[in-house]
């Protein structure tokens, strides 16, 4: 089993598509006005409309209602992404900070409210970890 992707549902794809790119640098596949991958080379952050959701079960997923998860990415300069984000991300719930796992992580949300997590290895333990 390989895990490929994370999907987030939202009320406006254009918005949070553009959002992400603009983040992450990566430039999204659009399948439709419903529906954007942002691909990278080791997982997809797909982007559905609430439209998509019936398709799999009405009422099954609801946009802006996230808690629990937060979508990671690797970076390799979080001290440096901090700085370019700050033009555009409203909400910071923290600043670059040294976890006790050996990652200086940034975690904000996007403008649906998700937590995003960019993060860099900074320890020889975690290094060696995210190693490829």
């Amino acid at each position: 089993m390989n895990f490929v992707s994370i999907r987030i549902i939202t009320g406006d794809v254009a918005r949070l598509v553009g959002f992400y790119e603009r983040a992450t640098g990566v430039q999204a596949s659009w399948a439709n006005d419903d529906f954007a991958e942002l691909r990278t080379a080791s997982a997809t952050l797909a982007i559905g409309s609430t439209r998509t959701v019936p398709l799999f079960a009405p009422g099954s997923a609801e946009p802006a209602a996230n808690r629990s998860v937060i979508v990671e990415f690797l970076v390799d300069d979080v001290d440096g992404v901090y700085q370019n984000l700050t033009e555009f991300v409203a909400d910071f719930v923290n600043e670059p900070t040294t976890m006790p796992w050996g990652n200086r992580a940034l975690l904000f949300r996007d403008p649906d409210g998700n937590l995003v997590n960019f993060f860099t290895p900074v320890t020889p333990e975690a290094v060696e970890r995210f190693a490829r």
